[in-house]
């Protein structure tokens, strides 16, 4: 009998990457069936269904919607109420695994809500009897700069999650995941100046090591190694990234790939946040 495995941030990078990679995996296809959370319900034909390259079918109820994926296996979608525990517990219902990422509130500087939705979900997972929660987490940045760093709440609010979980007990993994390769396109963090030449602007030297993800890709890859190897994983943080790239090598791999010439400007740190919208920088 199939397993029930409930993959939060169904239509995101995260976990739109869990579910396909299960999805192709000749044995976890076999070993789980998949629910998606999804904050809102999913329509056929949307940029989230072409996104992750499944045909859906309209939304017949307020919650759910099935969508088949290219192995014609089903995932049955939910739409959860983050604040509300009660709603997560029914959500969780019957799940043997769950994939949680949770996300910053952009638009509420100092909002904590990552904070709540994570703790809600840890709580929603105890009480349901999830026997393994894999967690997409990160550092947290205030105390691993001892304090020099005090406004990254998008990475600590992940920490403190991490931490939360393991205080009550839910078997667990944490998956870490690097610097997301598409920040270079989504910020235009690489420019092509007024002399042609594509300009990397960074507040670090050429040789700073920096652990990249094409996280789209790549995060189901470390989720689907945490599912078939759980009793060796509990409790770890698995460390996701392609490899450490250095901004002479990102500049290089981009003009091998390109043609284009480039250059790395270094710049400080507050010429550096200005590039990038609002708390995120």
């Amino acid at each position: 009998m199939s397993k029930l495995i409930t993959v939060f941030g169904a239509t995101g990078q995260q976990g739109g990457s869990v579910i396909r990679t299960i999805q192709q995996d000749a044995s976890l296809s076999q070993e789980f069936k998949i629910r998606g959370i999804t904050r809102e319900c999913i329509q056929a034909g949307g940029s989230s269904s072409r996104e992750t390259g499944r045909r859906g079918q309209d939304c017949k109820f307020p919650h759910y919607a099935l969508h088949r994926s290219k192995s014609d296996a089903y995932t049955l979608f939910l739409k959860a109420n983050m604040n509300s525990k009660e709603s997560l517990v029914q959500a969780l219902q019957g799940s043997h695994s769950v994939f949680l990422v949770t996300t910053p509130d952009w638009g509420n500087a100092g909002s904590d809500a990552e904070l709540v939705h994570g703790k809600n979900v840890a709580d929603a997972a105890k009480e349901a009897g999830v026997q393994h929660l894999i967690f997409s987490s990160l550092l947290n940045v205030t105390e691993t700069s001892g304090g020099w760093l005090k406004h990254v709440p998008h990475f600590d609010h992940k920490a403190k999650v991490e931490e939360y979980i393991r205080s009550i007990g839910v078997p667990a993994t944490f998956v870490l995941p690097g610097y997301f390769m598409t920040n270079y396109t989504v910020f235009g963090m690489l420019r092509k100046g007024d002399d042609g030449v594509y300009n990397l602007a960074y507040p670090v030297g050429k040789d700073a090591q920096l652990p990249l993800i094409d996280i789209a890709s790549d995060m189901g890859k470390y989720v689907a190694a945490a599912l078939k190897n759980r009793s060796e994983v509990l409790g770890l943080q698995l460390l996701a990234a392609a490899d450490y790239y250095s901004p002479t090598r990102i500049l290089a791999e981009f003009e091998s790939v390109t043609g284009k010439e480039t250059r790395l400007v270094q710049v400080n740190s507050d010429t550096y946040k200005s590039f990038i919208p609002g708390p995120m920088g």
